[in-house]
């Protein structure tokens, strides 16, 4: 849409010093590649209305096909930006031959994830209907209040001009399309009651049209100064969202700086926000596995499973057992449900977060043989016992029904 250097270093900046990127990008977790296939799709489509360029409508396929086999929450973006187009003057994007095959390589590539959901049973859906336990309503007025903040609150008027500008300033209405497409990403986010990052991937887009708007109408060192408050502002956020600081200090320092976050999850909260506490506690949960497993008889241990209550107890049990040969940790939570009780036949268990009076009504025996603490964890994760349980009661089958569950 016009913009030079300097609109296209501020929305650099923007997008590089946005705390919620940070926080993403400082773990390999699927919303870190969001932006890139966002921001490429919204591209793609302005290249084809603005330049005429028809293939990049089977590139916007091909990258939202790939996308698509990452995280499912692209579909948001895409009926956002057909919403876009269908209301300005990018409908006739539509109606392209390459638009529709566009669509039909997007949908072939994300096909045989959809052949394998529907092979297990819709896992997906399954995982969306049961957030509703797990999540945290957070009000709209909340929800757009925190949006400021995770994305830099100094940057605010560039991504706020990215979304006005196209309607009041005739030489951006060109990229309307994109604008309207922000909104209405970020109203199902809203009504749906997503995670406050769910949207986060639509900011690079309206901050580079917000950043031509600022260029055309700042200076040249109005806009250097800007920049600056927006770096400055970012190196005070960044130890919020990134390990710069002890853990002992962060929350101190997150209630110094007006930048606590709000509560995602129902479950409650400890000292530490949860994006920080959930890197804690992993390495020493299995090692104290791994000394109940290595302290069984050697007959016990060729015949023991480890059961983990979550995904992530089991994933640091298989990850970090210390060489000891553990066989495969079991969990009916989420994609560990998935996989079965991997060979179980029954005869002893290590129940991770489990009690002696719990476990003897699944087991003949049971012996609290440890309990994980672990400061700075979730609350969910600290004080776990760490029970042999032995001589399961029911067949291996019924008991493996029992566990499954998405949440």
């Amino acid at each position: 849409c016009g913009g030079k250097n300097g609109a296209a270093h501020l929305a650099g900046a923007c997008v590089a010093t946005a705390p919620i990127f940070l926080a993403l990008n400082g773990t390999l977790n699927t919303p870190v590649f969001d932006p890139l296939a966002w921001t490429t799709t919204a591209f793609l489509f302005a290249r084809s209305a603005l330049t005429g360029d028809r293939r990049a409508l089977l590139w916007a396929g091909l990258v939202a096909g790939i996308a698509l086999e990452v995280k499912y929450y692209l579909v948001v973006w895409a009926v956002a930006l057909a919403a876009g187009c269908v209301t300005t003057s990018w409908r006739s994007l539509l109606a392209r031959p390459e638009f529709a095959l566009g669509v039909v390589l997007a949908t072939l590539i994300a096909l045989p994830s959809v052949v394998w959901q529907s092979a297990h049973g819709w896992p997906f859906a399954h995982l969306v209907m049961a957030a509703g336990t797990k999540d945290a309503v957070i009000p709209p007025l909340v929800f757009l209040l925190v949006q400021f903040l995770i994305v830099n609150v100094v940057a605010a008027p560039v991504w706020i001009a990215g979304v006005v500008a196209p309607f009041v300033r005739p030489d951006l209405r060109a990229v309307r399309a994109l604008s309207i497409a922000f909104v209405v990403a970020l109203a199902v986010t809203i009504l749906g009651h997503g995670k406050d990052y769910y949207v986060a991937a639509a900011y690079p887009t309206v901050f580079a049209i917000g950043a031509v708007a600022i260029e055309r109408a700042l200076g040249p060192r109005l806009r250097a100064v800007y920049a600056v408050v927006i770096l400055a502002n970012a190196g005070v956020v960044a130890p919020g969202v990134l390990p710069y600081l002890p853990p002992s200090v962060v929350p101190g320092y997150l209630s110094a700086i007006h930048a606590l976050p709000p509560q995602e999850e129902k479950a409650k909260a400890g000292a530490l926000p949860q994006y920080f506490a959930d890197q804690f506690g992993w390495p020493e949960l299995a090692a104290t596995v791994a000394r109940v497993y290595a302290a069984l008889p050697p007959g016990e241990r060729a015949k023991a499973y480890v059961r983990a209550g979550n995904y992530g107890e089991a994933a640091a049990v298989d990850v970090y057992d210390a060489g000891l040969g553990m066989p495969p940790a079991l969990s009916g939570h989420n994609q560990y449900g998935l996989w079965g009780p991997r060979g179980y036949d029954g005869s002893v268990l290590i129940d991770i977060g489990a009690s002696v009076a719990r476990d003897l009504a699944l087991c003949r025996s049971a012996t609290l043989a440890a309990t994980f603490t672990a400061p700075y964890v979730m609350p969910y994760e600290d004080n776990l016992g760490i029970v042999v349980c032995r001589g399961l009661r029911q067949p291996v089958d019924a008991f493996w029904q029992e566990q499954t569950f998405f949440i």
